[in-house]
């Protein structure tokens, strides 16, 4: 477990888990939101999307949290190690809208700096419809791997602790 693709909906942990993950594996964290945000919210190209991951994957060991569907394919061709973080719409949606008000009007520690908090209900739109609109592809998209690729789904919080409690290679 060297090329770890942390994927899953907006508030189902990532960031939090790709940050333990890596101080237990000392391997480099990358949140591609943190890259892709710019100050004021200003989104990256994709192309520079396509461009900062291609360059990411050639590492020789990295965690790369973030969706980005449409570049999800850079990083889970690349990944020796999936982690797909499955979580309830109802947890989710709730961690969203509490890291919104508690982190509103300043920079969440996996946001780039300047990228500040707010209350943005088509997010929590995007996170509330995310088991219909983009987990079938994720799993599609997943079905479609080499057999030699590690897929770990976590389905709920105790699931995440109990992969970090335990040997990580057990799973």
């Amino acid at each position: 477990m060297k090329k770890i693709a942390l994927i899953g909906s907006g508030g189902s942990g990532k960031s939090t888990l790709a940050r333990k993950l890596g101080k237990k594996l000392n391997i480099e964290v990358y949140h591609l939101d943190a890259l892709f945000w710019k100050a004021n919210w200003m989104m990256t190209s994709k192309k520079e999307q396509i461009k900062v991951q291609n360059e990411l994957v050639k590492k020789e060991e990295w965690i790369i949290d973030g969706n980005y569907n449409s570049t999800l394919d850079i990083r889970i061709n690349a990944a020796d190690t999936i982690i797909f973080v499955d979580i309830s719409r109802i947890i989710c949606t709730y961690r969203v809208f509490k890291r919104m008000v508690q982190y509103r009007g300043k920079s969440r520690p996996d946001m780039a700096e300047g990228v500040k908090e707010r209350l943005d209900f088509s997010f929590l739109k995007w996170v509330w419809d995310y088991p219909k609109t983009k987990k079938p592809i994720v799993l599609m998209q997943l079905e479609q791997l080499p057999k030699n690729k590690k897929i770990i789904v976590l389905k709920s919080p105790r699931e995440v602790h109990l992969f970090l409690e335990k040997n990580i290679n057990e799973w």
